[in-house]
Formats: C-alpha cells, sequence, structure tokens
C-alpha cells in the first residue's frame, strides 16, 4: 500500500524541489546573521534576504521591497495587524469562514472595546457580496477576508471587496493562507491594504515563515506587536520608523527564507497559469467523483464547481463518524486527510458541519489524477462496509 498525501491545505507536501538543499546550505556554509555582522557572509546573506523580499513584492504587487514583513508564520502575520490597527472604540468586519488565526484576536480585541460586524456567507460557504456591501460601511476600520476558506476551498470576492473599501475609506487585510501561490493576487489591483500568507503552503516553502505585505498607509497606522533589537538604530530605546525593521525585531527566520527564496526561484521556472489551469482540474475531478455518492452518505461540502473554489473539498459521511472514516482512509488506503473542525468552528456552523466536522481532502501541484481515483474507489468502499 502506498502513501497518498491529501493533506496540502495544512501544509504542501512535497514541497518545491531545492528548498531543503537551500536550507541546509545556508545552515552548513552560511550560518551567520544579518545585520549584525561586518563580514562578506553576512553582507550575501543580507542580498539574499533582499532578493526574497524584491520577489515577493513582484508576485504580489506590493509597493516596494522594504514593505515586505518576514513573520514567524500567517498567525503571527494576522496578529501583527489586527492588534497594530485596531483599537478600543473601532469597529471591524469580518465572515464567519474565517479562521481561527483571525477569529481568536478579533475575539480577543472585542473584549478590549472593538465592535465586531458579520459580512453573511452562504451554507456553501460563499459571501454575500450585495448584503455584505450594507456591513462594508464608512465607520469600519478594517475589514479582513480570508481569500479562500480552508474548509470547503470557498473562493471569496477580494477585489469586489477591496474595491468597496476603497471606496469608504475602510483599510482591506486579506488572509492568503489558502491561495498564495495558487490564484493571482495583486495588491495594487485588488485594493489590499495588508496580504497575510505562510510560506508553506501554496508558495511551497518551509514551516515556521510567513509574509506581511503592507501598503504605506497601513504600514504607517500600525503599532508594532513586538519590540526588540533590529540591529539598526540601535542608540534609539523606540522601534526604528522606517521598514522593514520597524515591524522586524529579533532574528530572522534565515534557513526559512533561503528555502522560501528557492521555493520561489523553482515557480518562475514554471507556467504558473499552467499550472493553475491543472489544479483548477484536479479540483472539478475530485468534487466529481466524490459527488457521485452524494446518494450513498456523502455530502461534499462547498460551491461545488471548481471555478468557484479551489483544491480544498471537505466531505460528511453521514450517519458516519468522520474521525473514524478519516482514520480508516489512512489505515486500510494510506489516504492522508484531515478530520475535524480546521480551526474554523464558525465555518462549519455555516456549512452545517458542526459539531461533527468533516473529513478534507486538499491537492497540490503533485498531486496525480490518479490519486484522485484511487480516493473514489476508497470512498466507495468505505460507504459499502
Amino acid at each position: 500500500m502506498g502513501s497518498y498525501y491529501f493533506d496540502n491545505a495544512a501544509t504542501s507536501f512535497p514541497k518545491a524541489p531545492g528548498v531543503g538543499e537551500a536550507m541546509a546550505d545556508y545552515l552548513t556554509r552560511v550560518g551567520c546573521n544579518v545585520g549584525r555582522g561586518d563580514y562578506q557572509p553576512a553582507y550575501a546573506a543580507a542580498e539574499r534576504v533582499l532578493e526574497v523580499r524584491e520577489k515577493l513584492c513582484r508576485r504580489f504587487g506590493g509597493p516596494d521591497p522594504r514593505n515586505v514583513i518576514f513573520t514567524p508564520g500567517c498567525t503571527y502575520g494576522l496578529n501583527m495587524v489586527l492588534k497594530g490597527l485596531l483599537r478600543p472604540g473601532d469597529k471591524a468586519a469580518l465572515s464567519p469562514m474565517e479562521h481561527n488565526a483571525v477569529l481568536r484576536p478579533m475575539k480577543q480585541l472585542e473584549g478590549q472595546g472593538v465592535e465586531l460586524a458579520w459580512l453573511p456567507c452562504t451554507d456553501t460557504g460563499e459571501l454575500l457580496l450585495d448584503r455584505a456591501a450594507e456591513v462594508i460601511t464608512s465607520d469600519l476600520r478594517l475589514c479582513v477576508l480570508t481569500h479562500v476558506s480552508n474548509v470547503c476551498g470557498a473562493r471569496m470576492p477580494v477585489e469586489e471587496v477591496g474595491r468597496l473599501c476603497r471606496e469608504r475609506g475602510v483599510l482591506f487585510c486579506v488572509d492568503a493562507a489558502q491561495s498564495a501561490g495558487i490564484l493571482p493576487l495583486d495588491m495594487a489591483a485588488m485594493g489590499i491594504d495588508a496580504l497575510v500568507m505562510p510560506a508553506h503552503k501554496g508558495l511551497l516553502g518551509p514551516q515556521g515563515l510567513g509574509v506581511l505585505i503592507l501598503a504605506d498607509g497601513a504600514a504607517q497606522a500600525m503599532e508594532p506587536l513586538i519590540s526588540g533589537g533590529t540591529g539598526s538604530r540601535s542608540d534609539l530605546l523606540e522601534m526604528p520608523a522606517f521598514l522593514p525593521d520597524r515591524l522586524e525585531p529579533g532574528t530572522l527566520n534565515l534557513p526559512g527564507i533561503y528555502g522560501l527564496g528557492a521555493a520561489l526561484d523553482w515557480w518562475e521556472g514554471q507556467d504558473q497559469a499552467a499550472l493553475r489551469r491543472r489544479e483548477e482540474r484536479l479540483t472539478g475531478h475530485l468534487i466529481a467523483r466524490l459527488a457521485e455518492y452524494a446518494e450513498d452518505g456523502l455530502r461534499v461540502l462547498g460551491p461545488g464547481e471548481e471555478g468557484r473554489q479551489v483544491g480544498v473539498v471537505s466531505v460528511d459521511f453521514l450517519g458516519r463518524d468522520n474521525a473514524e472514516c478519516a482514520y480508516r482512509l489512512e489505515r486500510d488506503f494510506g489516504i492522508q486527510t484531515r478530520c475535524g473542525l480546521h480551526c474554523a468552528p464558525l465555518a462549519h456552523k455555516t456549512l452545517g458541519t458542526y459539531p461533527q466536522g468533516a473529513v478534507r481532502f486538499s491537492v497540490g501541484p503533485f498531486t496525480r489524477f490518479e490519486d484522485i481515483d484511487y480516493v473514489q474507489g476508497a470512498v466507495g468502499e468505505l460507504l459499502s462496509g
């Protein structure tokens, strides 16, 4: 029995070719820090970090490489934005499809006097844009929205929401945990003030590293969540006023940045439009194969169309224990999935799968169509047993 990895929404596997080698090269050949050493290897490492910032800035339509902030992860970056921008008395909008990386800090902020407004969604996890337009009003300080649901793969109309936010003077933060590296993203074109992403999912880089890209206005308005040494302006007891130092205290995750740089190098050598088309076809194939069991007690969550969702497809084994089904998929067939509430309880309430949760299958660039056919056969055996 082989191993069939369908948990790319949690972290991509395998990583892009060259990622592990680049990280090992840093650890075994470079090893030094940046901004703390006046010698050639430190200068070379600083140049590589700048190259990675430049690649990210170009790819995601950021204003300047200095506005590309490296963080310990996407969750950390979201906390930086939410807690750096919102103060007691402010009002912020979010959707019920958000991950706990947004829900939990927002709940903390609500306890400190921030008012929350909710963007309505359908029972397939999609934003009701007309009704959301009534929520996004000029008295909002911030609107935060996931680009893609980590539960059902539903795509949110980020460009349209960005336009509404621009028109009404509202700052707009996008959680791109499930879309960066998969869907096109352009901050300038989409009206995004803060774009947050992990390195380890669609970008095919390593864990323990995130990216936050800020528009100038948002950067100026944010208070640093963490303060500390930067290797620059050490005479000051305050954080330096300039980016990225103002928002990057402490030691950077240089092995991770080298690994992400290798992933970005690999991406630049690919036909990205072709990869997107292939992932859309994989998504449609997975939805269609699982939907064949609708009359046998399997409910497929989400919009159900490849153009309206990415390759994150969750199912509810009606009348069965989803956790047991996920266990049997791995034990009997080698299929690795994610079962539960996926750190998104309000999304499951919206989709009607709370508290039982669901079994999530998620594809990546290295998933094969025959792997999906194998999943279909395995699910069929579970349902007939």
